[in-house]
């Protein structure tokens, strides 16, 4: 019998499931990631383990027996905490009803698309972005669209008449995420005012991803050495959904804690969200989150400075082999740059991985066609600057077309 006849038919599904993307970044880490000695720099997290501080408050909540279900919407001491520590960031007062926690930030960014979009909708994104913003638009029924940013010797911008042309009678929603993965574009207070601006006259919501708003690293941008914020230009009516996590900040990556902050009145539809995908946040993780939060600032700022002797690694060390276009990204862990002579940048990932033993994110998982890489520099100098001797030679040798 011939083989494709004998093969069972493919299982009906939604569209939303089986059109699903697959990760461009994902599938490049899995090329690699048993190769010996090799440099992962393709996702976005540092080397640094989660501080003992943080595991120990998770260990506590285990042997208390801090093993069964609880509160939808987080438990009071961590929506408390958060509120306290919006209050230092921000220097103003938070209320603990905006703080709902979740599963990740993947976690609340789905919840957010949920509440604004769906089938028939779209929502814009400025492009190239974090691929999981489209994944997540998508599976929830509604069309991601893309609004493609300029890209030139200052870095990366973002055209507002693009972005409103770009707005339809369809669109629900503007996904803003500065300091921006992969890019590091950092959106300067003038810039936010007239996103809100535009959102506030088509009626619109904004899902606001803030979630390197610790890593800025122009002097220029930064307020109280922090990135420009909604939460610096909003008023308490304005439609914007925060999606947040401490995978970042405080290297929790593979303990899947985030949280979505909203006006306190979508709390019940929030909770009702939360209970029909995951019933809640497990407690051990989030008195981890709130030791992180209390007791985490120092391991912040060590964070954040490793981040800005990585980024000048890097743009000092690729950018010395005259085989790249890498403007200084203003903020974020991340270097997103051109490799001149490029075009595919799948096969140049993979390329790289063989020649250098270093592996880096293909620009096409985040939109933009064209040789452009990411970087995560957010690792110990060491390893950054054997990196940067690894993918020298590479590059200076002439990548094919």
């Amino acid at each position: 019998m011939d083989e494709t006849t004998s093969r069972p038919a493919p299982f009906p599904l939604r569209p939303e499931a089986a059109l699903a993307p697959e990760s461009g970044i994902v599938e490049v880490a899995n090329y690699g990631r048993r190769r010996p000695g090799i440099i992962p720099l393709w996702v976005g997290e540092g080397d640094l383990p989660t501080p003992a501080v943080i595991c120990e408050a998770a260990t506590r909540s285990l042997a208390e027996g801090e093993t069964f279900y609880t509160w939808q919407r987080g438990i009071p001491p961590l929506r408390q905490a958060l509120a306290r520590y919006h209050d230092r960031l921000y220097r103003r007062s938070f209320d603990e009803e905006r703080f709902f926690v979740t599963i990740g930030g993947m976690h609340a960014l789905q919840t957010a698309i949920r509440m604004v979009a769906g089938t028939g909708d779209e929502v814009a994104i400025p492009t190239p972005a974090w691929p999981n913003f489209a994944g997540a638009i998508a599976i929830a029924g509604a069309r991601p669209v893309p609004v493609p940013m300029d890209f030139g010797q200052g870095g990366w911008s973002l055209d507002l008449d693009r972005l409103r042309q770009t707005v339809s009678a369809r669109t629900r929603a503007i996904v803003v995420n500065s300091p921006a993965n992969p890019t590091g574009w950092t959106a300067s207070l003038e810039t936010l005012r007239a996103i809100l601006a535009l959102a506030r006259e088509r009626g619109l919501w904004i899902i606001a991803d803030e979630i390197y708003a610790r890593f800025v690293h122009d002097p220029a941008l930064s307020i109280d050495d922090r990135a420009p914020s909604f939460k610096d230009v909003m008023d308490e009516q304005d439609r914007i959904l925060f999606v947040q996590t401490f995978s970042k900040n405080w290297a929790m990556t593979g303990w899947r804690i985030g949280w979505l902050e909203a006006p306190p009145s979508l709390g019940q539809v929030i909770e009702n969200l939360i209970q029909y995908s995951t019933s809640g946040v497990p407690v051990f993780a989030q008195r981890a989150a709130v030791a992180a939060l209390e007791q985490g600032e120092a391991f912040v700022a060590r964070q954040i400075e490793a981040a800005r002797r990585g980024r000048a690694i890097i743009c000092g060390g690729l950018g010395a082999t005259g085989k790249v276009d890498l403007p200084p990204p203003s903020g974020a862990f991340y270097a997103f740059f051109k490799v001149k002579g490029a075009t595919d940048s799948r096969a140049l990932a993979l390329r790289l991985i063989d020649r250098a033993n270093v592996g880096l994110a293909p620009g096409f998982a985040f939109g933009v066609e064209g040789g452009f890489l990411r970087l995560c520099f957010a690792r110990k100098a060491e390893d950054l600057e054997e990196a940067v001797r690894r993918l020298a030679p590479v590059l200076e040798a002439g990548v094919p077309s």
